[in-house]
């Protein structure tokens, strides 16, 4: 564990703080935006923001596949599953999620009948094959969620069922693309025109970036003028992709770095990325919890692979549904509000109770707040 633990290094990271105190200008403020998920995680387990000047100030983005499934798109799922009498397979965290009618996948588990479906919690899509093999009598639907980073798997999955024939796999599609979700964070009127919002540059994803590089955010750094730093997970790349930050806006820059030189290039992984293009194709447009309506912003299975897409398949009909309106899950993801903001935050919801998405997963703005933030240790007091 030494390698982790040289990324952890309180010392180093006192260093790194003293740095950019010594960089932030006393006249301004810099206002940085993490994307992804395991970034909001680190910040808020590590304490990041205790070392920073008052004056910068970090912000939660969208980042968490989890959280920014719509309603809508987990209703599909229990649908197939209660009125459609398949096998459902998903991720762990995506069973957690509130739909409507206080359903979830694990809710709906429980009322499913299994003389005609099942909703199954998987580790990895090779599960699902594994499944549709071993019950050939039956349905098997993998529920697929995740940005750039989890679509190859899918992908490989996809082809794997066609080169072996399996007639009864398929896959109902909500893979999501970062590139595009930032695009459409900077072209928001909170963004843009009302400035509540204010952005000064974002921390990249960094496992989303070992799939499609750093090439992918060039035009929006260069058209929007705001910097980018693509960063590790661990603290200490944290701190440090922040100081890279600052120094571009104190030059006048707005470039795309790359601090997690040790994982990611400029064009990342051209294997995947030929895997994603040849079972895949981009959406018009596709709901985001929190964004609304994003243009080209997620991908739907080719019509050369059309057997194994599970929207075709079943004919199902996409209907979006308002979120909790107690719930500010969507202002959260659009980093208009704060967790804290949210009136049932670390009463009604908790994670053990998530009333919406960002409290699901461990790495929603929510649920990374709750879990460091002593709002669990308050509450044995």
């Amino acid at each position: 564990m030494k390698y982790i633990d040289e990324f952890r290094d309180g010392e180093v990271a006192k260093g790194i703080a003293q740095a950019i105190a010594a960089e932030v200008r006393p006249d301004r403020r810099y206002n940085f935006m993490e994307f992804c998920g395991g970034h909001t995680h680190a910040i808020s387990r590590y304490g990041v923001p205790d070392l920073l000047p008052e004056s910068v100030r970090m912000i939660h983005g969208p980042g968490c596949p989890v959280c920014v499934l719509p309603i809508g798109r987990i209703d599909l799922a229990i649908q197939l599953a209660l009125d459609n009498g398949v096998i459902l397979c998903t991720y762990a965290d995506t069973m957690r999620v509130p739909a409507s009618g206080g359903l979830s996948l694990m809710r709906a588990k429980a009322v499913v009948d299994k003389a005609r479906g099942d909703i199954r919690m998987i580790y990895s899509v090779t599960d699902a094959l594994k499944i549709a093999r071993d019950n050939p009598e039956k349905e098997v639907v993998f529920f697929a969620i995740g940005f750039e980073t989890t679509t190859p798997p899918t992908a490989v999955a996809i082809k794997q069922a066609d080169a072996e024939g399996l007639t009864n796999f398929s896959v109902l599609c909500c893979h999501v693309l970062t590139p595009a979700a930032i695009t459409h964070i900077l072209e928001s009127p909170e963004v843009r025109e009302l400035g509540t919002v204010p952005l000064d540059g974002f921390i990249g994803p960094a496992h989303v970036s070992t799939v499609i590089g750093s090439r992918p955010y060039e035009p929006f750094a260069e058209g929007f003028r705001k910097p980018v730093v693509i960063s590790g997970f661990e603290p200490l790349d944290v701190m440090q992709s922040i100081l890279m930050l600052v120094r571009q806006i104190n030059e006048g820059r707005a470039e795309v770095e790359n601090e997690f030189t040790r994982a990611v290039s400029r064009d990342g992984n051209l294997k995947a990325q030929r895997l994603m293009d040849e079972v895949f194709e981009v959406r018009p447009s596709f709901e985001w919890r929190g964004l609304g309506e994003v243009p080209f912003s997620a991908l739907a299975i080719r019509a050369r692979y059309a057997r194994f897409d599970a929207e075709r398949r079943y004919r199902l009909e996409y209907r979006p549904v308002a979120d909790n309106k107690a719930c500010e899950c969507g202002a959260i993801l659009r980093g208009v509000k704060k967790p804290t903001d949210c009136k049932i935050f670390g009463t009604v919801c908790t994670p053990e109770n998530p009333m919406g998405s960002c409290m699901v997963s461990s790495e929603g703005a929510c649920a990374a707040h709750y879990t460091y933030g002593r709002y669990r240790d308050a509450e044995t007091v």
